[in-house]
């Protein structure tokens, strides 16, 4: 399983919402577009909830 890379997925994202904007971007690209930005959102989420659980895990331990 690779591992995830949340400024890669935030770069992504930030592709994402440039071509969604784009008045030449067809609506079955931006279906496409919006599925991969959940996955991508689903990701980051993930990624931060366990950095955070891990910082609580840190001052849990320090105390």
């Amino acid at each position: 399983m690779e591992k995830f890379d949340y400024a890669k997925a935030m770069a992504e994202l930030e592709d994402i919402a440039a071509r969604v904007e784009d008045p030449a971007t067809g609506l079955d690209d931006i279906d496409k577009y919006i599925k991969r930005s959940e996955e991508l959102i689903a990701g980051c989420r993930k990624y931060l909830r366990t950095a955070r659980e891990k910082i609580e895990a840190l001052g849990d331990k320090a105390e």
